[in-house]
């Protein structure tokens, strides 16, 4: 089951009134429970002996990403205001490298065209590509690796020119 059907399903539960749904398929369980204008979600996922781990979550680095530089507030408003700006499709955790073996999919500096993977996000055990929806050069990257991040977050600033 997608995350995009998930949400549709909570949403569809939540306007239909009903104060508990149990759905059980073959390797997950979703309960959800309405009541008083708030919507609670369980979701339990079970491993099939098909699925294998993609990655494995790499260990949270004390170091200080350095790739950016710091101005005050206003003159990043203004500055960011010509880049592009791409955002996470989903809520999970963000992963800059598609393990902790290998080398970031992009940093600052690098060039990029449409399609590109820019990222991974881990969302209830599966790992999506994040993809460019730009062609251009990557400016600032606004989020560490291993970091939660919501729906709709700014990741990365692009310069399209």
């Amino acid at each position: 089951m997608e995350l995009k059907e998930i949400q549709n399903l909570i949403k569809f539960v939540a306007k239909s009134g009903a104060s508990e749904v149990k759905l059980e398929m073959e390797d997950i369980k979703i309960t959800i429970k309405t009541g008083l204008g708030k919507t609670e979600t369980t979701i339990i996922q079970q491993p099939s002996l098909a699925q294998m781990p993609v990655a494995t979550q790499p260990a949270i680095s004390a170091n200080v990403n350095q790739e950016e530089v710091q101005n005050s507030p206003q003159e990043n408003a203004a500055a960011d205001a010509k880049y592009v700006t791409i955002k996470s499709p989903i809520i999970g955790t963000l992963y800059r490298k598609p393990s902790p073996d290998k080398p970031l999919f992009v940093k600052v500096g690098d060039t990029i065209e449409v399609g590109d993977t820019v990222c991974i996000i881990e969302a209830m055990k599966l790992f999506n590509e994040v993809e460019s929806e730009v062609s251009g050069k990557i400016i600032k990257v606004l989020v560490d690796d291993s970091s939660p991040v919501e729906f709709d977050q700014p990741l990365f600033l692009v310069d399209p020119s």
